[in-house]
């Protein structure tokens, strides 16, 4: 009985939400199911909100992710109402940009994580930030230090149009429009196409449409 309560509950709650995505109803009720099982796995858990150490498990184990600052900035996207967890709607709502995102919506998300301080712009010190974080460190005689600031400043030079000495969503969207290649300039915060195959095989029986 409480497990056809349960799945009354989640097309329900799919219904509600899935024409805000790019998902079918019924992908919508497979990643709330996905949504359930992570959290019952965790006894003690509530069951429509997932907490940071659980959603990062996810980026880390599911999408490879490694950078503790960006899996941070991730979270904080996906948590919009900054209540320091994700709720079921932010989970369908956020992977539905993660992982089938036009490019205004990965360019918006993309930004939105890069911005460190949430202050509407990416600063030197955040570009600092997020290179030396990402860069491999390599043995070297030479200060790396000096060498992630060079790459700050040729960094600027290419992408702030408006020569302000740091990065603008304007900026930053006019950069990517010329060459998309820069769309995760500071660090992998999307996951790789193989990553959205595998992960979409686990909710949907379509995974074979879209790859």
């Amino acid at each position: 009985m409480a497990h056809i309560v349960a799945k009354k509950a989640l097309a329900k709650l799919a219904e509600s939400c899935y024409r805000q995505t790019h998902f079918t109803k019924q992908e919508v009720e497979g990643l709330l199911q996905v949504f359930r099982d992570l959290q019952t796995s965790k006894k003690g858990k509530d069951e429509m909100k997932m907490d940071r150490n659980t959603f990062r498990e996810v980026l880390h184990y599911t999408f490879g992710m490694t950078d503790d600052i960006l899996m941070d900035r991730v979270f904080r996207a996906f948590d919009c109402d900054n209540d320091s967890f994700v709720s079921t709607q932010e989970w369908v709502k956020g992977l539905s940009v993660f992982l089938r995102g036009t490019m205004e919506e990965k360019m918006k998300y993309c930004f939105e994580v890069y911005d460190l301080n949430s202050d509407g712009y990416i600063s030197r010190e955040e570009m600092f930030s997020m290179l030396k974080n990402t860069l491999a460190k390599q043995p070297t005689e030479e200060d790396p230090d000096e060498g992630i600031k060079d790459l700050v400043e040729i960094t600027l030079k290419k992408m702030d149009h408006d020569h302000d000495s740091r990065l603008s969503y304007a900026d930053y969207k006019q950069s990517v429009e010329n060459e998309p290649l820069l769309l995760e300039v500071f660090g992998p915060c999307l996951p790789e196409p193989k990553q959205v195959h595998a992960f979409t095989a686990t909710f949907s029986d379509t995974a074979t449409d879209y790859y």
